[in-house]
């Protein structure tokens, strides 16, 4: 036997539970995997508060982790025993000492990519990677703001958009975060308790506005990020720590300037396994340059998962938080 985290009915933290399981034999196309570290992140909070259900209960929850390769299904050809792996991304079931996976969602960790640096930022790099090459392809002399600059999703942006030229605006919640923030490449951290965000941008830039706002907040932040935007500009929408956004009258975007915006997910652009590749290999890439460095800023054991999903809900966290199991 092993021992995962096991939800039987949504709610706060206490809902999850540390219980001995048998992960069973792999079948065709799927791997047992062995971890080493899993991620955390806010999806995972939106899974046991019910906001995003899964498929069914009893569940283990936990969409990111990296580990090693104990047995292989019959047909599998993209891994090996002994593989050294990581995954982000659907189905649910990272918060495991020992899964069973689909093949299709693994991909092969480089030697210079440890485990835990794989747990920390396979799901929010991957999600760098569409926001600033998918959803918008940002570039040289591109302005954007990024909410949560201090966050896991958002340390790793500010460092990859600064790397492709564009001028990084932040909002951060206090001075700590946003030296974190400045460390990472962002330009100008506003503190959003003291400031207003909108007229801090609308001043940095001249009054023009962004070319596109990252969003992650959702409620508290939404209607406020469209004025930030010059017309014609990019909502990406990608998140709601504060709350989901009320419904929206199609209109507000076109009295705004002709806005766009999206909704995206990370299961969407990585659905079919190449486009998935192509994700873990352009994050692999700006990660083994230096270009974009991994923070591990907090560790906890996967048994007190309940005790980190306190401290990411109340905004104790920083950068990248894993999950170690035993």
């Amino acid at each position: 036997m092993t021992k995962a985290i096991r939800i039987y009915e949504t709610g706060g933290p206490d809902v999850m539970r540390w219980e001995d399981i048998n992960p069973g034999q792999p079948e065709p196309d799927q791997a047992l995997v062995r971890h080493e570290a899993v991620g955390l992140n806010f999806i995972d909070v939106y899974h046991r508060t019910g906001l995003y259900p899964l498929p069914s209960l009893p569940a283990t929850p936990g969409m990111e982790g990296a580990g090693i390769v104990e047995e292989i299904g019959e047909g599998v050809t993209e891994v090996a025993v002994g593989d050294r792996v990581a995954y982000a991304g659907i189905p649910p079931g990272a918060y495991a000492e020992i899964r069973r996976i689909p093949v299709h969602r693994l991909v092969k960790l480089p030697d210079s990519i440890s485990y835990q640096q794989a747990a920390a930022m396979m799901l929010q790099g991957m999600t760098t990677r569409f926001l600033l090459r998918g959803c918008y392809d940002v570039k040289q002399s591109d302005t954007i703001l990024i909410h949560a600059a201090a966050g896991g999703v958002g340390s790793i942006a500010c460092q990859w958009a600064k790397h492709l030229g564009a001028t990084v605006i932040g909002t951060v919640g206090s001075q700590e975060k946003a030296a974190i923030a400045s460390a990472n490449g962002c330009d100008h951290p506003i503190l959003y308790n003291d400031q207003d965000f909108v007229a801090k941008t609308r001043e940095i830039t001249a009054g023009k506005g962004v070319d596109v706002v990252y969003d992650s907040v959702g409620q508290a932040t939404f209607m406020k990020s469209l004025d930030c935007l010059r017309p014609m500009g990019m909502m990406v929408s990608f998140g709601q720590s504060s709350g989901s956004v009320p419904p929206l009258d199609l209109g507000v975007l076109a009295a705004k300037g002709s806005l766009f915006l999206t909704r995206p997910s990370l299961m969407a652009y990585t659905a079919k396994r190449e486009d998935l590749l192509d994700h873990a290999r352009d994050l692999f890439e700006v990660v083994e340059s230096g270009v974009v460095k991994i923070e591990i800023r907090q560790t906890y054991p996967l048994s007190e998962v309940a005790r980190a999903h306190r401290d990411l809900e109340a905004r104790k966290t920083t950068g990248s938080t894993i999950l170690i199991p035993g």
